[in-house]
């Protein structure tokens, strides 16, 4: 297995199955602190970087509570546009990455733009963590979501996952290329061309992404209808359908007119109860529409909460491992 010591986090693409274990069982170790709401030591003269070029709740806060955990210091920006990125200059991205690797050890960036991480990770010498771009890839969070679910059932092997919405969403790009590496079939439910609106886009998976699960051994299957497939799935991931572009800044889709999700997209408290097994896990990573109604987490299926909670154990055992605190 490679080691993790100064490695850039990008895609789920990069990553093998024993070394999305190896994360797991790091994580496992550093969750005591977590969950009992005590700091560490371990990164003490360690610094996190910050470089936010949309907006976060999740991702952002549970990265720098994942280091405040460990003992480390957190700078950066939340909007670039306070800063010379974002106002009339312009800062390349080349430049702010080098001005940036001189304040801290390793740098966590969301960018609209799909491979701006990977571009700015040949520009650092501290190691860049993706933390979503564009229609990209969001591997910190999908690695949450598979740890919530071994944490709850013990494996991963064996279950089947059901992903309903946006198929272009930077989330179900990383999901597939994780699952490809255990035996975990999947079936997608997304939106064509015009199923929200006359002018609403494709929502389907891409081709690229499906030619490269199926080039990896993922068994993926499509259905049009979230009532067709729910019945034989172990885990529900749902995102929604009714989302600003993931590619435009903050300032270009602010106040843009809201949709709403048609059923097939939706998934509720009864179509939980009449359809779903007794056992299956329902995640979302959040934010959320009406794709799932606010009482459907007091439900046995849902586990958003723990999800968010994982999130913090994840990120803390990925600033470990990649700052070389854990081997």
């Amino acid at each position: 297995m490679r080691s993790f010591q100064g490695r850039d986090i990008l895609s789920l693409e990069d990553f093998d199955r024993q070394e999305i274990q190896r994360i797991f069982e790091v994580a496992d170790q550093l969750a005591p602190h977590a969950r009992n709401r005590r700091n560490t030591d371990l990164l003490r003269h360690k610094t996190l970087v910050t470089a936010f070029y949309q907006p976060s709740t999740r991702t952002r806060l549970s990265h720098e509570a994942a280091m405040h955990r460990l003992g480390g210091a957190v700078t950066g920006f939340s909007n670039a546009r306070s800063t010379r990125a974002g106002d009339y200059y312009q800062e390349s991205l080349a430049d702010t990455v080098r001005m940036l690797e001189n304040y801290g050890d390793v740098i966590v960036m969301r960018h609209f733009q799909e491979g701006a991480p990977r571009e700015a990770a040949q520009w650092s010498s501290v190691p860049v963590i993706n933390a979503g771009d564009g229609w990209g890839e969001h591997p910190t969070q999908v690695l949450t979501d598979l740890y919530t679910v071994q944490r709850e059932r013990g494996r991963l092997d064996g279950l089947r996952w059901l992903a309903v919405g946006d198929m272009r969403m930077r989330t179900m790009h990383s999901l597939g290329h994780a699952l490809a590496q255990f035996d975990c079939p999947l079936t997608l439910v997304a939106p064509p061309a015009g199923a929200l609106f006359p002018d609403s886009p494709d929502m389907r998976m891409p081709e690229r992404y499906k030619e490269a699960f199926a080039r990896d051994g993922l068994l993926v299957s499509e259905a049009e209808h979230v009532e067709e497939a729910i019945a034989e799935a172990d885990v529900i991931l749902v995102e929604p359908v009714v989302q600003p572009d993931y590619t435009l800044a903050y300032h270009e889709v602010d106040g843009a007119p809201k949709a709403t999700t048609p059923a097939n997209y939706r998934i509720t408290r009864e179509l939980l109860a009449s359809r779903a097994k007794s056992d299956a896990i329902l995640l979302h990573s959040l934010p959320r529409m009406d794709e799932l109604p606010p009482d459907v987490d007091r439900t046995r299926w849902s586990r958003l909460w723990q999800e968010s909670a994982n999130g913090v154990v994840v990120r803390m055992a990925l600033l470990a491992l990649v700052l070389g605190a854990m081997e």
